[in-house]
């Protein structure tokens, strides 16, 4: 990783792609800059992580590379606002402000070139699917830093803007509908006679193992679970109960809800 990295903000996903830098990429600490309002907040980022962290910006924004907004959505424009005027135009402005258009960003930042990004949670255990989208003066070299960035804490895959509403419904909320599968999961291991403990572990690596497998072998989820389904056994006889309470349809309308419901909340933005 080559230049210097600029926080707007030091919540959750800043720590955590900081983290990602730092610890799995081995980025140099003296080339990360933060600016967050709480000072306990930058002492936080200077002792754990040994980056350069402030209340304010001033002292970074006009010699960064790489300028990353993660203000919570009702801050942002206060915090671009500020910034842009400072910001040079060489610069790489990346936001994974939720919400936050490409148009919104390109009314501040005018001249940049400009990524806006949908992470998720995971990104704090370095496991994030994170999808990007570009502006129009954002080239190669822009995309090559972002996913640089992006892959120190997971994998990253380039869409259209348009399709931020869909990869939101999937990826951005799928965390949750993986934590109440394991949730359930361990709570039918504790109905079979399972201890709490063995059974949330059972469950959360079982998800874990589907997961990499699908990620390692590239076969369809389809193929993948056939290797598992014996005829007349024990596997059959579950997917079968789960088909039957339409799981597979509860999924499916769980990812269009959120989607809808991502695309009502950018209209009142």
């Amino acid at each position: 990783m080559k230049g210097k990295i600029g926080f707007i903000g030091g919540g959750m996903m800043a720590s955590a792609i900081v983290a990602g830098l730092t610890e799995r990429m081995g980025c140099d600490p003296d080339l990360i800059f933060v600016s967050d309002l709480s000072e306990d907040r930058c002492a936080f980022f200077r002792d754990t992580y040994h980056v350069h962290a402030s209340v304010g910006a001033d002292g970074f924004i006009s010699n960064i590379d790489t300028l990353i907004l993660a203000v919570k959505p009702q801050a942002v424009q206060a915090a671009m606002r500020e910034v842009a005027p400072k910001t040079p135009e060489t610069t790489v402005v990346a936001s994974i402000v939720a919400g936050l258009t490409l148009a919104s960003l390109e009314a501040h930042f005018t001249k940049q070139p400009i990524v806006r990004i949908m992470p998720n949670t995971p990104l704090s255990v370095g496991a994030g699917m994170s999808a990007y989208a570009l502006n129009e003066k954002a080239e190669r070299a822009d995309v090559q830093i972002v996913e640089e960035i992006l892959s120190a804490c997971g994998r990253a895959v380039k869409v259209q803007e348009s399709m931020m509403n869909a990869v939101t419904g999937l990826s951005g909320s799928g965390p949750a509908y993986g934590f109440l599968m394991i949730d359930a999961l361990s709570d039918g291991g504790v109905m079979a006679g399972l201890p709490r403990e063995t059974a949330t572990l059972l469950a959360a690596q079982t998800m874990l193992g589907a997961a990499q497998m699908v990620l390692a072998t590239g076969k369809h989820p389809d193929v993948l679970r056939d290797q598992v389904t014996s005829p007349a056994g024990t596997t059959i006889a579950g997917v079968r109960v789960m088909e039957n309470k339409g799981v597979r349809g509860a999924l499916i309308d769980a990812v269009l809800a959120a989607t809808e419901r991502s695309e009502e909340l950018g209209k009142t933005k």
